[in-house]
C-alpha cells in the first residue's frame, strides 16, 4: 500500500504528539490516545515534549506539523484522517511538507472492496482516504476505513499519523508503528520503574524526597498525583551518576561513575525512596487497588466479603470487578440505615456479621457521612486475626468525597492484608 525511500536515519529521541479535533478544544470528547501514547513513548525512553489540541483547521494544524518537524525526531497526530471535509490531517501534513497528495490505486481498490463487502454503494468522499504523498508509507488499518500514513521527511524525522478512534489506532501503533520505530533506534536504554503510594499527598512527598527530586538528575525521580494514588516514577539512562540520588553520600552512585548500569541506578533510587516513604507505598507499575487487594487475599487463600452505607457503592465500583472470585459479597446500604429493631449497629460488629454472611474470611465495613464540607470515614475489618477500626476524614463531601472514602477504605484494608 505504498512506500516511501529514507533519505536518511535519525534515532528517535523526541517525540511531539498532536490531537486534531475541534470536538477536543471545544469539549466535546475526550482526549485519551494523547496519554496513552505518551507514556508507551516514556517507557521506550522518548522525551514527550509537548501534548497538543487542535481544531479543524488547515492553517493550524499545518502549522503545528511545521513546528514540530523543527523541534523534535517524531510527531503523532491521532485524528482527522476521516472522508468529511474538516478531516484535514492529511492536507496538513502535505502542506507542511510541500508535497501533493494524490489517491494511490491500491488504496482505493482497497477501500472499494470493503465497501463491496459490505454490499453498501461506495461514496466518493471516502476516495480522500486513499490519498498519500509521496514520502508516506501508508499504516494498515484492519478495524476501519482510515489508513494512517508514516511519513519521512527529508531530515530523517517521522510523522506518524493514526485515526482517533482507540480501537482503530491502538492496534495500528502496537502492531505496525511501534516495530518500526525500533528499528530505527527508538528512545534510549531507559530503565523506570512507578511507585504507588497513598496516605500522603504530593507536597509532602516532595518535602520528605527532597534532593532526591533534583531536575536533570540522572537518575530522575518524579512525583505524578493520579485520581487513585500519587505516582513516584524513577528513571535512569546508561552514564549515570549526575545530581540527586546519583551524588555521593545521597544513596546512588558518585559524580565518576558514568558508565553506571541503568537498573543499578533505579535500584539505588527506589533504596532510598523507600527509605523516606515506603510504608505508603502500595504498589508498582500500573497496578489497581483491586489487583493489589487480590493479589493480598490470594497470597493467603482468603475471599472478602463487603458492606458499605453511605458511599452508595463506591467501593464495590473500586474493587468489584478486579477481584473475580475473591469477592463473595458486597452490600451498599443509606447511611442512615438501622437494622431490625432499630439502634446503631456497631462498624466492627457489622464487619463480623457480613463476613458470616458471605461465608468470607474477611469481612469489610465502611461507612461515610457528611461532616460539614468533607467526608467522614470509619473502616471496620474482622479477619481470622480478629477485628481492626480507623477513622479518616476524606477532603470534600459528595461524588468526589464517595470516591476518596473507597480509596480510604482500600488503603486501610491493603494495610491488614499486608501486615
Amino acid at each position: 500500500m505504498g512506500s516511501a525511500t529514507l533519505s536518511g536515519m535519525r534515532q528517535i529521541h523526541t517525540a511531539e504528539l498532536l490531537s486534531i479535533g475541534s470536538e477536543l478544544t471545544v469539549g466535546e470528547t475526550r482526549d485519551t490516545n494523547a496519554g496513552e501514547l505518551a507514556r508507551a513513548l516514556t517507557d521506550q525512553g522518548v522525551e514527550v515534549t509537548r501534548m497538543t489540541a487542535l481544531p479543524d483547521d488547515l492553517a493550524t494544524v499545518s502549522d503545528a506539523f511545521r513546528a514540530a518537524l523543527t523541534r523534535s525526531d517524531l510527531a503523532i497526530s491521532t485524528g482527522g484522517l476521516g472522508p468529511t471535509p474538516d478531516d484535514l490531517t492529511r492536507e496538513s501534513i502535505a502542506a507542511a511538507l510541500g508535497e501533493t497528495p494524490a489517491v494511490d490505486p491500491e488504496l482505493e481498490a482497497w477501500l472499494r472492496r470493503l465497501f463491496e463487502r459490505r454490499s453498501t454503494s461506495f461514496p466518493e468522499a471516502n476516495l480522500k482516504q486513499a490519498w498519500r504523498i509521496p514520502s508516506a508509507t501508508s499504516i494498515p488499518n484492519d478495524n476501519g476505513t482510515a489508513p494512517g500514513w508514516w511519513v519521512d521527511a527529508p531530515d530523517g524525522r517521522v510523522v506518524v499519523a493514526l485515526p482517533g478512534p482507540p480501537r482503530e489506532m491502538r492496534p495500528m501503533w502496537s502492531g505496525w508503528v511501534i516495530p518500526r520505530l525500533r528499528e530505527r533506534g527508538l528512545g534510549q536504554d531507559t530503565v523506570a520503574i512507578t511507585l504507588r503510594t497513598s496516605g500522603l499527598g504530593e507536597s509532602l512527598i516532595a518535602q520528605r524526597l527532597g534532593r532526591l527530586l533534583d531536575r536533570g538528575a540522572n537518575p530522575t525521580v518524579a512525583t505524578y498525583a493520579r485520581h487513585d494514588a500519587v505516582d513516584i516514577r524513577i528513571s535512569a539512562r546508561p552514564g549515570g551518576g549526575v545530581g540527586g540520588v546519583g551524588r555521593a553520600g545521597n544513596g546512588g552512585a558518585s559524580d565518576g561513575d558514568r558508565g553506571a548500569d541503568p537498573a543499578a541506578l533505579v535500584a539505588a533510587a527506589e533504596a532510598a525512596v523507600l527509605e523516606q516513604v515506603g510504608d505508603h507505598v502500595w504498589g508498582r507499575g500500573d497496578v489497581t487497588w483491586a489487583a493489589a487487594i487480590g493479589e493480598r487475599l490470594a497470597e493467603r487463600g482468603w475471599r472478602l466479603a463487603v458492606v458499605e452505607l453511605g458511599t452508595r457503592g463506591s467501593v464495590l465500583a473500586l474493587l468489584g470487578e478486579g477481584l473475580g472470585d475473591r469477592l463473595v459479597l458486597a452490600e451498599a446500604l443509606g447511611s442512615d440505615h438501622r437494622p431490625p429493631g432499630g439502634g446503631r449497629i456497631q462498624l466492627p460488629t457489622l464487619a463480623q456479621r457480613v463476613r458470616a454472611a458471605g461465608g468470607a474470611e474477611v469481612g469489610l465495613a465502611v461507612r461515610a457521612s457528611v461532616r460539614g464540607s468533607d467526608m467522614a470515614v470509619s473502616v471496620a475489618i474482622a479477619d481470622p486475626r480478629g477485628t481492626h477500626a480507623e477513622r479518616r476524614l476524606a477532603f470534600l463531601a459528595g461524588p468526589m468525597g464517595r470516591t476518596r472514602a473507597a480509596l480510604l477504605a482500600a488503603a486501610v484494608l491493603h494495610a491488614r492484608l499486608r501486615a
